[in-house]
This record gives C-alpha cells, structure tokens and sequence, in this order.
C-alpha cells in the first residue's frame, strides 16, 4: 500500500529548498514559485496554465539561478536558450510527454535590439491554453497540408526588463533584484544539490497523482479583486494550494493579492492608456477643461513620463490629437478638443466630459489620494 503524501509538508519543502539557493523579492514569490513547480506536474488538469516571469532590471539579480532551482523540481525540464519556434513546438507535440520549457535570457528574443519574434510569441500565446495549436505547413512543393501541433505547457521564463503585454499578462511575475550584502545564499553545487531536488520532483510527481481527483475540475475561490487574467492566472495555483491544505490556501491568496496589486503597479499599459491615466490623474484633476497648450505643458513637464521625449521629441499638439482620438467619447464620437474660452480669446482644448467614458474603460482604478491642481487653475477656462 502506498503511503499518502502530505501535500502541504511537500509544498514547505519545496519552498524551503527555494529559500536554500534564491532571494526573491517577497514571501509571496516563494509562495508562487513552489505552488507553480507543483502545477506542473498536473498540466492535464487544468484549462490554462500561467507562466512565471523572472524579471530585473540589472544582470547579476538571480534569474537564471531560479530557473536552475526551478529546472531540478519538475517534470522533463527542457532549456531553450535561443531555442526556434519549430522546435519548441515540435517538443511539445513529441511522443515522450510535455516537456516544461525553462527560456533564459528572453530579453535576447523580446528585447529593443532584438526586433519583432512573432513565431515565438505566437507559440508562448497559444500554449497559455490548453486548446491551444500551432498550425505549420508540412511537405514538400505542392503537396503540403497544414498540421495542427499542441502547444500547451508550462514556461518559465527570466531575462532583463519586461516582457510583451501578451505574455506579461499571463505570467506570475517575480521582480527580482540583485541580492544585499545581508541577503546569504546557500552555493548551489549541481552535482549535489540537483539530486536533493530530484527527490523533490519525484514526490511532488507521487503527490500529483494522488491529489488529482481532488484538482481536476476545481474552481478554486478567488480573492476579492481578482477577476478576468489574473484570475485566469492563479485558478491553477489557487487549486493547487486547496488541494495541499494546511496554511497554503491563505497563503496562496495572500501571495495572488500581493502579487497581482504589484503587477497592476508595474502595468502602465499602452502608451495611449498612460496618456488617458495622466491626463486623469495629474494634467486635468478637478478640472472640467483645458487648453490644448496647457495639457501639453504639464505632460511633457512630468519627470516620470516619457511624454518630453518620444523618439527624441516632446508631445505636440498633433500627435495627442491623433492618440486620443483613438477612444470614443460617451457618444461614440472620437475624443477631438473643441474650442475654449479663455481670456477673451478662444483656444482649442479638451474637456473632461469627453474622456470620462474612456478613463472609465481602460484606466487603473484612480489613486486614493490624487495630486490636487496646480494653483491658479482649479476653475480654467
């Protein structure tokens, strides 16, 4: 008779064996890492499958020594380094099983310098799901058919500076930082310690059968506030943390809100949702309109914007009409200004009337304490 695993003493091994080699950031990323290394293991039982992202803005931070950690707990670890598309997922779609691609130094494929890599990102985005299908040509002239190839599985993935939103979006993103001079990290010896984690794997592997009746099919209950991505994000690992019991279910949600609240933090989203979320939040607060001339000013006067050097120039006035008449107003008319009356003359502007609909469609949540106008212009007109 096989004895039964304690899957919540499991899991605190796991993240105890973390804690020998890594710092992360917070005690919600160990918490994230370990509960991710166990989903692994049941990638069958789950519609979708979130990556996790090891993130720095400086070498040297402990990236690829979290995917080396993370390589030795689960199941057919598989390094893709500069790795094609093609061959990814032709592994995935192989006879041996699902192998969980572990891709280091993706800003050398996602990176400024690195141009546009749409197979690859295609395939990380497709593989999200577990509906998800690569489709490829195959054969020779005119005899070629097109073949669907699985794309599912679990990526980890590290590397400097962010990642595109579609795959930002669905990942567990750790911000890793290089360690201080107080931060101690055991020396990670691969001939010794990927052993000890190998024994780890293995039970994790044992657990995962025992606990999969439990996990297929769940619908784990979500914090309040996680809803639609995020949520898509962390149902597997929630589900994970109830089917191991013990204190990992309020961990598990502690961590998902620590974390989704600091990914929302570093979400800027799109440069013309930055526009929307500044001008609401800084350019026109109790504001109910503004000259053209002065929502300029103080945009490009923001020392945390990029609005004073787009492409090597500042924001003018034909480049935010142009961006902002991308969202509608109420009304289903494109945001334009129109004109204001100031000072005896007439000035073309916008008015808050006019943005309301869009700041309420895609901006964050505003902040709890907004910046109050400048002086003097409380009431322009």
């Amino acid at each position: 008779m096989i004895t039964a695993i304690d899957g919540a003493a499991l899991l605190d091994e796991v993240e105890a064996f973390h804690r020998r080699f890594n710092v992360f950031p917070t005690d919600a990323a160990f918490v994230a890492v370990a509960l991710w290394d166990a989903h692994a293991h049941l990638l069958d039982c789950f519609d979708s499958t979130p990556r996790i992202a090891f993130l720095s803005p400086e070498p040297g931070s402990g990236k690829t020594r979290a995917l080396e950690i993370v390589e030795t707990l689960v199941p057919q670890p598989m390094t893709a380094v500069n790795a094609s598309a093609a061959a990814l997922f032709r592994s995935v779609s192989g006879v041996n099983g699902k192998p969980t691609i572990l891709f280091d130094e993706i800003d050398t494929v996602f990176g400024p310098k690195a141009g546009d890599n749409e197979e690859l990102r295609g395939f990380l985005n497709a593989g999200h799901r577990r509906t998800g299908v690569t489709y490829r040509c195959i054969g020779d002239g005119g005899n070629q058919t097109v073949q669907a190839f699985p794309s599912y599985c679990a990526v980890a993935v590290a590397g400097l500076g962010s990642l595109p939103d579609t795959i930002l979006t669905r990942s567990v993103i750790i911000r890793m930082r290089r360690r201080a001079r107080n931060e101690k990290v055991e020396p990670f010896r691969a001939r010794i310690h990927e052993a000890e984690g190998h024994k780890l794997r293995d039970r994790l592997a044992q657990w995962a059968e025992q606990a999969r009746g439990f996990v297929m099919g769940a619908w784990p209950d979500m914090p309040d506030g996680v809803a639609d991505r995020p949520a898509d994000v962390w149902e597997p690992l929630l589900a994970i943390a109830d089917a191991a019991g013990g204190a990992w279910p309020d961990r598990a949600r502690e961590a998902c809100l620590t974390l989704v609240k600091a990914s929302r933090a570093n979400d800027k989203g799109s440069l013309g949702v930055r526009l929307l979320t500044d001008l609401r939040d800084h350019v026109m607060v109790g504001i109910d309109r503004l000259p053209t001339v002065a929502i300029l000013d103080r945009l490009n006067a923001m020392d945390d914007a990029p609005w004073a050097d787009l492409n090597g120039k500042p924001l003018d006035n034909r480049r935010l009409s142009k961006m902002l008449a991308e969202y509608m107003t109420a009304d289903n008319e494109p945001i334009a200004s129109r004109n204001i009356k100031a000072a005896g003359s007439v000035l073309k502007g916008y008015y808050a009337a006019d943005l309301w609909d869009a700041w309420a469609r895609y901006c964050p949540p505003p902040p709890e304490s907004p910046l109050p106008p400048l002086p003097g212009m409380e009431n322009a007109a």
